[in-house]
């Protein structure tokens, strides 16, 4: 979609700029220049303010239909009221993260107007193992690399810190690839995580190093012997994961049970059964179908005068910005295009 382009991370920038919000840069990614997300909402809504706009807060939308004009029925401070407007933007987000106020409703409103919505699902959450060394690793964190397979196929990969739980993985990298998993295991298909935790080091550099330590040091335990390379619950996992004693010593061990010590290191699987709710994850993927969206002005192809913006519309991307760019952007290519008609009337 061009909707991005119309309005760019550059424009967005210089957007927030002339409300007041400074931005600064920190490893590639742009916060406003007070470091807290509050004045980004102050300085919208001291705009809308400024601009006359009229907002009807505890709000519930109960329908929203077309005849000449879109009349919208709605139940505000115990009294029913009726909108008359000439278009709509339904921006009415998704299922996640319901303690922000953003329920799911506006799917509803959507498929009572006729519109195809795509299951929405959890996307940039947790996701949950049946492995049974979760205990074990439990409460490290972690650089290290993970992918997703979804029916032995790797579907994608992220690298980062990796949060090891009692239910699971959890993590940046992991939020990254959740959205693939999800959908696998919602459509029950087999879905595995493997994860590299000594990403940065090579199995061969380990591998060369390992016949002449055991030399030198036999007496050291598989625990003590694997200490300087990864977090010592990690080596346990691995260790057990082939029935090895974290207790025994290298010298007796050998090298080739330390060998496969490294290999589980380097691909430790996790098979994934499920997922944390909506209300852990950060965004949703899934919602109104693109086919049905004019990219070119977010007007739907099937009701002239209905716009869509935001996290409603089947578009989720990475931790990052990326979903709150999508926001701005189609937001106001949304209301760029629906001003053209902008009579409203109220009973």
């Amino acid at each position: 979609m061009n909707v991005i382009n119309k309005f760019n991370e550059k424009e967005v920038i210089g957007f927030f700029r002339q409300l007041g919000i400074y931005s600064k840069e920190k490893n590639g990614y742009v916060y406003p220049h007070s470091e807290t997300a509050a004045s980004v909402c102050d300085a919208l809504c001291m705009e809308i303010k400024r601009l006359g706009i009229e907002i009807f807060l505890e709000c519930n939308i109960e329908s929203i239909y077309k005849k000449e004009d879109f009349l919208i029925d709605c139940y505000d401070n115990n009294e029913n009221r009726r909108v008359n407007t000439k278009s709509v933007i339904l921006a009415a987000g998704s299922n996640a993260l319901p303690v922000s106020g953003s329920d799911g409703s506006g799917y509803k409103i959507a498929l009572d107007m006729g519109c195809s919505v795509k299951r929405p699902l959890p996307a940039l959450v947790q996701l949950k193992s049946d492995n049974k060394f979760c205990r074990i690793m439990a409460g490290v964190r972690s650089t290290g690399t993970v992918k997703i397979y979804i029916d032995d196929e790797e579907i994608s990969r992220d690298t980062g810190e990796i949060q090891y739980t009692d239910y699971g993985i959890s993590g940046i990298p992991v939020f990254q690839v959740s959205r693939f998993a999800v959908r696998g295991v919602f459509e029950k298909k087999k879905v595995t995580a493997a994860i590299d935790m000594i990403s940065d080091i090579e199995y061969d550099d380990i591998a060369s190093d390992i016949e002449m330590r055991i030399k030198r040091e036999p007496q050291k335990t598989i625990e003590q012997f694997f200490a300087g390379i990864v977090n010592k619950k990690l080596v346990s996992a691995a260790a057990k994961s082939i029935n090895a004693d974290i207790n025994m010593p290298v010298g007796e061990a050998g090298k080739g049970m330390c060998f496969l010590i490294v290999k589980q290191l380097k691909n430790f699987i996790f098979n994934i059964t499920g997922y944390k709710g909506f209300e852990n994850a950060q965004v949703c993927q899934g919602g109104i179908e693109l086919s049905q969206i004019n990219p070119d002005t977010m007007e739907s192809l099937n009701t002239k005068g209905l716009y869509f913006a935001g996290e409603i519309v089947d578009v989720d991307g990475k931790c990052g910005g990326y979903n709150l760019q999508w926001a701005f952007s189609s937001g106001h290519l949304a209301g760029l295009m629906s001003s053209r008609s902008k009579n409203i009337e109220r009973r």
